[in-house]
């Protein structure tokens, strides 16, 4: 392993939103903390009945299905930044708007089962991604959203922000 990965990013690697994501993921290795909350978080929602996945903790707040696609969308736009970064395209890459996205999913006509699933081989797929990168490669940064991240710090802001969802889940919607 690099010795970037072991670090914790800078906060000069990612925008000053993203310090509340970076700030959840206390440990050094990132690529042990990823694998690790991989496992958790699969066990988390294969836990849930199917019937907890249409709930709302509000009026208008995303079903417990549509905040597990939101963390899926969520993690490919930001490994697909890391990957972006990693491979020095300059070009700078858009934001995205959460709730539009989530409005043109159809991640609430999903199974809990298979949202699950599409989680595990996304993270999977990242893993084998951020595994193989050079030492050189952890440290490349670009432009997304009009904001300068590493590619490092992209790894963190990726588990803090399934963390902090998580705890949405299990506070606010008692699942």
């Amino acid at each position: 392993m690099t010795y970037l990965a072991n670090t914790r990013p800078d906060p000069p690697e990612y925008a000053p939103y993203y310090k509340r994501y970076v700030d959840l993921v206390p440990e050094a290795d990132v690529l042990a903390a990823l694998a690790r909350q991989a496992g958790e978080t699969l066990a988390y929602l294969r836990s849930l009945p199917e019937a907890a996945g249409d709930q709302r903790y509000a009026p208008g707040k995303w079903s417990v299905k549509e905040v597990v696609g939101h963390m899926i969308d969520t993690e490919r736009v930001f490994a697909h930044r890391a990957l972006f970064f990693a491979r020095r395209d300059p070009s700078p890459l858009p934001g995205f708007e959460q709730d539009d996205w989530a409005a043109a999913s159809a991640n609430g006509a999903q199974s809990l089962g298979d949202l699950a699933t599409e989680f595990e081989h996304v993270r999977a797929g990242n893993l084998y991604f951020f595994r193989h990168l050079d030492e050189e490669a952890w440290g490349r940064s670009g432009t997304a959203s009009g904001c300068e991240f590493s590619v490092r710090a992209l790894a963190y802001v990726i588990l803090g922000h399934e963390r902090y969802h998580l705890d949405i889940l299990r506070t606010r919607y008692s699942v």
